[in-house]
């Protein structure tokens, strides 16, 4: 059932960035990574880029958190266009999406357990695969439910960037995925898909520990209609027991001081490594260096890679 429309934006289109933190915390080495990779691909091609907020998820969102990812950001040089928008201020436009898709038949409505996802022993690239067991019943049992999105047939391929051509089969990767929780919050694939759309970015850019969610939201893309961004998806930070950083495995926040040792680190990182000199100087001076030698061929070939001097856990 995978339905056409959209399509693939035009590289040649005015470049249109974003960065899009969940705000769970502050931000880490692996989130500056994002940060700098996604701002430095829009600049070097004299596109826009803008920052949005996350924050559909009410309980993993700290407080505090984003006023720390402002100042993080701003500290740093990584300006941004345009007001910060919040996923918390656009409920009525993912409502207005899940109705055009309940209108195509696409949804069905699943009281299905965590549990009983498990105990079918259906394996998926995150864990236990949804079985389909609601979208074959003639009724729903009573009670809170999720709506999920019918995947049958539908196999998904693109052409990342940095990664190259990935393809997914979504019914056996991942099957029928919740598009609205029981709880009533929209999930996350289907309010980026909006979001991404309505404010025309021509680019998405990071990091791919994502890269497996970009099938599903391709395929809600071409069910509403919506044009495919531009995909880069960049390699992962990982501590020395491979474990991507994340406030789970304890990731330390970045050191501002001096804020130029960070995107340093962070550049050199995405194989764009400054002049020694450069360390020490204003943030200004080595983004606008980065800037000019950014190179899409320079960057890592990997998913993920290790942190630069081991610093797993510490701050930089």
């Amino acid at each position: 059932m995978y339905a056409p429309g959209g399509g693939r934006r035009n590289e040649k289109m005015t470049y249109r960035g974003r960065f899009a933190p969940t705000p769970s915390g502050p931000l880490h080495f692996g989130s500056v990574v994002a940060a700098l990779g996604s701002w430095l691909d829009a600049r070097a091609h004299g596109g826009e880029w803008h920052l949005r907020i996350d924050d559909l998820d009410p309980p993993r969102v700290a407080e505090g958190a984003e006023r720390g990812i402002v100042e993080t950001l701003e500290r740093l040089g990584l300006t941004w266009d345009g007001p910060v928008v919040r996923q918390s201020d656009r409920a009525e436009a993912y409502a207005d999406a899940l109705s055009q898709l309940a209108r195509r038949a696409h949804l069905y409505r699943c009281t299905c357990s965590r549990r009983a996802i498990a105990e079918a022993g259906l394996p998926g690239i995150e864990g236990p695969r949804y079985p389909g067991t609601c979208r074959r019943r003639a009724d729903v049992y009573p009670g809170p439910g999720s709506w999920r999105i019918e995947v049958s047939h539908a196999v998904v391929a693109f052409d990342d960037l940095l990664q190259g051509p990935v393809t997914q089969d979504l019914e056996t990767a991942v099957g029928d995925f919740v598009v609205r929780r029981s709880d009533g919050v929209h999930a996350y694939h289907l309010a980026c898909v909006v979001d991404d759309a309505a404010a025309g970015f021509t680019h998405v850019v990071r990091g791919a520990d994502l890269i497996d969610s970009t099938p599903r939201q391709i395929f809600l893309q071409r069910l509403l209609g919506l044009p495919d961004p531009v995909y880069l998806h960049l390699p992962v930070a990982v501590d020395t027991m491979g474990h991507k950083l994340s406030k789970q495995t304890l990731a330390a926040p970045v050191s501002m001081d001096p804020p130029s040792a960070t995107l340093a680190m962070a550049a050199a990182f995405l194989g764009h490594a400054p002049p020694s000199d450069l360390a020490a100087a204003p943030p200004a001076d080595l983004l606008a260096w980065a800037v000019r030698q950014w190179d899409r061929s320079l960057l890592p070939r990997v998913r993920t890679a290790p942190l630069p001097h081991g610093k797993a856990l510490h701050p930089l």
